[in-house]
């Protein structure tokens, strides 16, 4: 092949490891980039901030499993992705943000916008490259698809100088990659899989720990039969909603701070741990001294840095999901073609009485809340009727707060990878780009984000982009006029002293925003209005409708474990009245007194 510039096979090579979309903004240090992208297969999708690019990049890659790709200029488009790099790479996902530098000569001496974004970059991914010459970046490039995407996926940084994208080279294609510091396990080891074998045949009330990697891996299929084979019980954390159906008579939803009792309460009582691909993560532990007391750990994770971080696992196991739960299932197999076992079917132990009483929680403490005809519209039947229309079919994203938690509770999530949100970063703004990138990513699907008045002005401007590229998401704002997640933990914890977190209904008028950015606007204000207005939402299909779904601002969410609480010290709802019937977590359980209401 003739001679081409740096950014010509900067693109060739990202044409060679099969990238089809990247969210990007052009600028000094990139523009170089920008030429050959012209006739590039590589399709652009011209953002408005930096932040929506790499948000945009996230919901890609969660909705397809394909790395999803950022691009932004040197400096302060650089900086700008940090937000969402750095929720990429808590929630495990494969990013490759590409970024202009300032030339080779004038690096280290405070040119117009340098910063060093391979230093900043650092903590919040998974790796970062500095391209310091042009025969490097089809071989670099490959490496940072290659890391992201492989063992514990996550984002990559790839920084590149101006004159290095100018400079001729001939391009080679990558060859192999050969990296001997960088050997993720993928094989769990069997000596491991068989001592968790043992472990659940010797336990009474088991629970597996469904996590984010079993979505990573591809591992749902597996899951659902490891739990109908054994009759375990499952719980799926806030990163693992949809890997098993929510319908299915094993799953028991979410645990965590805002999760459901049953939930909570099945991993607080249970004497055995079956975590595969979870973080152990403060939200879903709460008070970590007190979490699960009785229960025996098995811990399997891609990632050996998780296992025991946050809690000893009494079988740790290091490995990919998928790998992990096929040899676990063959090794149950095996062992019961020995030992049948007492359970009513002939195959293994018998936890009929453990899901008797999983069931009884489940029947006695479902999420609730009341909605009457002529009181104020509640967020939690706006979720509801819209996972009702839309038949659980849809994809949701969500961004961070009150309504991504009433969304987690509300949607009976059944497959996997239609759940988007920023699980452990908590990045507000993160809904409406990502939920752009999704639709890019899966066309033929209907997306809806969920979002928060607070959260969708933070990055509201891809509308724009939304409506000039004509990719048809539906957002619901749940607007209750205020920070609601903040005013929550003010009324209950600083004596309902308010500060600086009302919004307000009426700036901005969410209706002539959305119509101003080419969009349709729609608004909500009471229970009568809200299936007509969803029913509009779905059938636009050229362009973004933006519902304001107008909500009650003191609708708090529960069930709730305050921060640093034992799970133990569950509320359940907001008349903090006893419960009469004898329960199970002591004497910190509350219950809302009354069942949800439609008059």
């Amino acid at each position: 092949m003739s001679e081409v510039t740096g950014a010509k096979a900067l693109f060739l090579a990202l044409e060679a490891v099969g990238v089809e979309h990247i969210f990007g903004i052009p600028g000094g240090a990139i523009l170089p980039a920008y030429d050959p992208l012209i006739d590039s297969t590589v399709k652009h999708i011209l953002c408005r901030h930096e932040q929506g690019a790499a948000h945009a990049a996230d919901g890609y890659a969660q909705a397809s499993g394909k790395v999803g790709v950022c691009m932004a200029t040197s400096g302060p488009g650089a900086t700008n992705l940090i937000t969402g790099l750095a929720s990429s790479f808590m929630d495990s996902i494969p990013v490759v943000a590409i970024t202009g530098q300032v030339p080779r000569p004038a690096m280290g001496y405070d040119a117009f916008q340098e910063s060093d974004i391979t230093g900043i970059a650092a903590p919040v991914t998974k790796h970062t490259f500095l391209v310091m010459e042009p025969d490097d970046i089809a071989q670099t490039i490959a490496e940072a698809f290659h890391i992201a995407g492989t063992g514990r996926p996550g984002p990559v940084l790839v920084d590149i100088p101006k004159d290095v994208l100018q400079a001729k080279v001939e391009y080679v294609p990558a060859g192999p990659i050969d990296l001997p510091g960088y050997q993720p396990t993928s094989k769990p080891n069997h000596r491991q899989i068989v001592e968790a074998a043992k472990l659940i045949a010797q336990s009474e009330r088991p629970v597996i720990y469904a996590g984010g990697g079993i979505i990573k891996a591809g591992a749902s299929e597996q899951l659902v039969q490891l739990a109908e084979m054994t009759g375990i019980p499952v719980v799926t954390t806030l990163m693992a909603r949809g890997v098993m159906p929510d319908n299915h008579p094993l799953c028991l939803g979410m645990p965590g701070m805002h999760g459901n009792y049953t939930a909570v309460t099945a991993l607080q009582r249970s004497d055995l741990l079956i975590g595969i691909g979870p973080r152990f993560d403060d939200r879903v532990t709460g008070k970590l001294s007190s979490f699960a007391p009785e229960a025996k750990v098995i811990h399997a994770d891609i990632d050996p840095a998780e296992i025991g971080k946050n809690r000893k696992a009494d079988v740790p196991i290091v490995g990919d999901a998928k790998a992990t739960l096929i040899e676990l299932i063959k090794v149950i197999e095996s062992r019961r073609s020995k030992d049948p076992g007492p359970s009513a079917n002939g195959s293994g132990p018998d936890y009929s009485a453990w899901r008797d009483t999983v069931n009884d929680w489940k029947a006695r403490y479902p999420y609730r809340y009341t909605q009457t005809q002529d009181g104020p519209l509640k967020p939690q039947y706006v979720v509801e009727r819209l996972a009702a229309l839309t038949d659980g079919n849809a994809i949701y994203c969500s961004g961070v707060g009150q309504h991504q938690m009433w969304a987690s509770q509300f949607i009976p999530f059944r497959r996997p990878r239609t759940w988007i949100n920023s699980g452990g970063s908590g990045a507000m703004g993160f809904g409406v780009p990502a939920a752009m990138g999704a639709k890019v990513a899966r066309s033929g699907d209907e997306v809806w984000c969920i979002d928060g008045d607070g959260c969708f002005q933070m990055t509201c401007q891809e509308l724009a982009t939304m409506a000039v590229e004509r990719i048809p998401v539906k957002i619901a704002i749940i607007n209750n006029a205020y920070l609601g997640m903040v005013r929550q933990w003010q009324e209950l914890f600083y004596d309902e002293r308010y500060s600086e977190v009302e919004f307000g209904w009426d700036i901005p008028d969410y209706v002539k925003l959305a119509e101003a950015y080419g969009c349709i606007g729609l608004r909500v204000e009471s229970m009568q209005e809200v299936d007509a207005a969803i029913e509009k939402a779905r059938g636009v299909n050229d362009r973004p409708v933006v519902i304001d779904f107008r909500c009650d601002p003191q609708e708090m969410c529960y069930p709730m474990v305050a921060a640093g609480s034992s799970n133990d010290d569950i509320i359940l709802g907001p008349e903090f009245e006893k419960d009469p019937v004898e329960h199970e977590l002591g004497d910190h359980l509350y219950s809302q007194t009354e069942e949800m209401v439609i008059d």
